[in-house]
């Protein structure tokens, strides 16, 4: 299905505020159209899209969102995804996973990832593609695996399967720690910071290991949260 654009980028536009465009440019850096719309703004407008249309509109709309390249499009597509039932949905993670070489910025990537989180956890066998993003040379795909795997270190009652796939994520994260970049350690630590709130002899195990390694700023924030 091929969608036209026209008139979404339009409902975007007319909800700008003078001056935001430039601004957003500037903290994002990621060069690419902006179109100065908050995201309550967004919400609003992609709650009402999904309301009228059925999966495979909403994956045609989303697609064609995203392939426009204006920021504001790419978070509606992302938006309009973000759904824990959705069915079938091997389309919907088709996207999802076909969008992560193309991060280049976080705000993009983290609503994107947030949509492939809920498909993670209705099929968590998906851990296997995203495995391999792990060593990837591109920063933006490395840092996915660990925001998309956010759900796991978040699980107040994890059964065996699932504390089975805790293990398996922190093992990435640990491969990660010699990393420097600054994104990196910044994912580091927001995974370790969540699993703090529910599993904080975890986090202080994998400071023990890890901790002298990490950069200070991550090595604080990742603790941040222990009692």
């Amino acid at each position: 299905m091929t969608m036209d654009t026209a008139e979404y980028i339009d409902a975007l536009a007319a909800r700008a505020t003078p001056g935001r465009a430039e601004q957003s440019a500037a903290y994002h850096k990621a060069p690419r159209r902006y179109l100065g719309v908050a995201n309550p703004e967004i919400n609003d407008l992609v709650r009402d899209w999904r309301a009228g249309l059925d999966v495979p509109g909403r994956v045609a709309l989303a697609d064609a969102l995203w392939r426009t390249d204006i920021h504001e499009a790419r978070i509606a597509a992302a938006k309009l995804l973000a759904q824990a039932r959705i069915r079938p949905d091997e389309d919907v993670w088709t996207l999802i996973r076909g969008w992560v070489p193309e991060f280049d910025a976080w705000a993009i990537a983290d609503h994107a990832c947030d949509a492939g989180q809920r498909r993670l956890l209705a099929d968590p066998s998906r851990l296997d593609t995203v495995e391999q993003w792990t060593t990837a040379p591109d920063k933006w795909i490395r840092r996915a695996a660990l925001v998309m795997t956010l759900p796991w270190a978040k699980m107040n009652t994890p059964g065996a399967d699932d504390l089975a796939r805790r293990e398996r994520i922190l093992g990435w994260a640990a491969s990660y720690v010699p990393d420097r970049d600054w994104f990196i350690q910044k994912a580091i630590s927001w995974w370790l910071r969540d699993l703090s709130k529910r599993d904080a002899p975890r986090v202080r195990a994998f400071l023990d290991a890890h901790g002298e390694a990490m950069k200070p700023f991550a090595r604080k924030d990742a603790a941040r949260l222990l009692p």
